[in-house]
């Protein structure tokens, strides 16, 4: 399984997936037209839930997101909590702007939904991060 990186534009974040196990999702998410992007991500995730890493990493910095965009998060990281059904291990570190509750409440939503258990990280900085430069924290569930 290759890995896919697809670049930010004004409207999509970068969003970085790496068959060893990281998965970064960075930037705006404003796409009204979300078919082709939500279907390149939904290919992916389904190839590699079905062979996936040992561990999983999953960090999230989303400085905004629409409802249409949510439904794409939302169900891409349902597809990663799927992982524990075949014993592997994964964490989903949600970053959010100190002050953005509504990234943070958005985030606190999806994890209560799913049942998932999220690492929400605070970022002081809102200048942060650029993809690479942002010092990612994990741990694993």
């Amino acid at each position: 399984m290759l890995g896919k990186k697809i670049l930010s534009t004004k409207c999509t974040p970068e969003i970085s997936l790496d068959p060893a196990g990281m998965i970064k999702i960075t930037g705006r998410s404003i796409n009204e037209n979300v078919s082709g992007f939500s279907e390149q991500i939904d290919e992916w995730i389904d190839d590699y839930v079905s062979n996936p890493a040992e561990i999983t990493t999953v960090d999230i910095y989303l400085e905004y997101f629409n409802s249409i965009n949510f439904k794409i998060y939302f169900n891409l990281l349902k597809k990663i909590g799927s992982i524990r059904m075949i014993n592997k291990k994964y964490s989903i570190n949600w970053y959010y702007e100190e002050g953005d509750e509504d990234i943070l409440e958005k985030g606190e939503d999806i994890s209560s939904a799913l049942n998932i258990p999220f690492n929400f990280i605070m970022i002081s900085d809102p200048l942060l991060p650029e993809s690479d430069s942002l010092r990612w924290k994990t741990s694993s569930v």
